[in-house]
């Protein structure tokens, strides 16, 4: 009943605070930002801690998510895992690198306070269970398209409250930071792609991120990172669901499902040339993929070099692999999460969330994680 009603109130709070930041946004479009202290410019001191990089703006699923900036999401959650992030957003990629850049304490778009400082040094649009397609399912949580509709929206009240050329600047020497893919899999459930090949779905799926990268571009975005989706087929969740459809196999030798990999490095592939494209195309942009599925890859092959002891099961999960139920408390969780390389069905743990932006940031321990140029090279360039 604690948990619940622990639960309840969280959901009351997050609707209450977007409830405020709508009100108080309205107000400032209709009555100008002198008459909403709110707003006030004179409250914003336009630096940031890293010389180059204003502010880092985040779109993804719950890669980037872990509940906090989707409504419901206690009472909606699909996976049946209240904990996906060890029950700290901060544990996610990208916090870990917003922390290497000087960037604390991110707010997310529906806990946000509203203020001009926050604006500027970016906001977390992301929200877990989002998807690149728009879907039915598509209510309880934030799509694509409706991040791309928050950002613009802050990036206006930029506009309205700096001015178009300290906006501008802004925007320009901000990172917009994308990962998405991740749930649009797991919602066609992987074999389940009647309607496509795994090509088709791949270019619907990286069309869309391409839309979205060149919609930002226009809205002055100038530098982005593209994180390409982790090898699924290896997941708790995933081994669970095939083990327990195929009595004939011996799953306990087994680490990952190939043709559900398979179908990820088939985007992942074809977004990393769509990025090369782009970077060619258009003009004055600097956009890196980061392959976080390589990363992975490395650690579940060799995980005691990396000072994993198991690459297989959940550490917060129950049956088979911990893949049966999802993380529904921290008293599921095994003594020591730092051994595992998976926390719960489908997301790795903070110890490999480190070692990945390690690798992002510096290029060590995996070189060439992000290509064509690490997100320390990306933060240092100038926009």
């Amino acid at each position: 009943m604690g948990n619940s009603t622990t639960s309840i109130g969280r959901i009351i709070s997050v609707s209450v605070g977007w409830m405020l930041w709508v009100i108080l946004g309205a107000a400032a479009f209709d009555f100008g930002a002198q008459e909403i202290p709110l707003f006030n410019e004179m409250d914003v001191s336009i630096s940031s801690p890293s010389p180059s990089v204003s502010g880092l703006f985040v779109l993804g699923d719950s890669s980037v998510d872990c509940g906090a900036n989707t409504l419901f999401y206690p009472l909606l959650h699909r996976t049946l895992s209240l904990l996906p992030c060890n029950g700290s957003d901060a544990s996610l990629l990208p916090q870990l690198l917003a922390a290497r850049m000087g960037f604390k304490n991110m707010s997310t778009f529906y806990l946000q306070n509203g203020t001009i400082r926050e604006m500027v040094s970016g906001i977390i649009f992301g929200s877990a269970q989002a998807t690149i397609m728009n879907l039915p399912s598509s209510q309880t949580h934030q799509s694509l398209n409706q991040q791309l509709r928050q950002a613009f929206e802050t990036l206006q009240l930029l506009h309205l409250q700096l001015g178009p050329h300290d906006a501008q600047r802004i925007i320009e020497s901000s990172i917009f930071y994308l990962s998405f893919g991740k749930e649009d899999y797991l919602n066609h459930n992987f074999s389940n792609l009647n309607r496509y090949t795994a090509q088709q779905f791949a270019h619907i799926l990286v069309d869309q991120m391409t839309v979205a990268i060149k919609n930002l571009y226009n809205a002055n975005g100038r530098k982005f990172i593209c994180m390409g989706v982790l090898p699924l087929g290896c997941a708790p969740r995933t081994m669970w669901e095939r083990q327990s459809m195929d009595y004939m196999t011996n799953y306990d030798t087994i680490y990952c499902i190939e043709d559900v990999n398979q179908l990820v490095l088939e985007y992942n592939k074809l977004l990393e040339q769509r990025i090369t494209d782009l970077n060619r195309e258009l003009t004055n942009v600097q956009i890196t993929f980061c392959d976080v599925y390589e990363g992975i890859m490395q650690i579940i092959i060799n995980p005691e070099s990396y000072g994993f002891e198991d690459a297989k099961s959940a550490c917060c999960g129950n049956g088979w692999r911990g893949g049966r139920v999802g993380c529904e408390s921290m008293k599921m969780a095994c003594p020591m999460e730092s051994s595992h390389v998976w926390w719960d069905f489908y997301n790795p743990t903070h110890a490999v969330n480190s070692l990945l932006a390690d690798s992002a940031w510096s290029g060590h321990p995996f070189p060439n994680l992000c290509r064509p140029m690490s997100v320390q090279d990306l933060a240092s360039s100038s926009p």
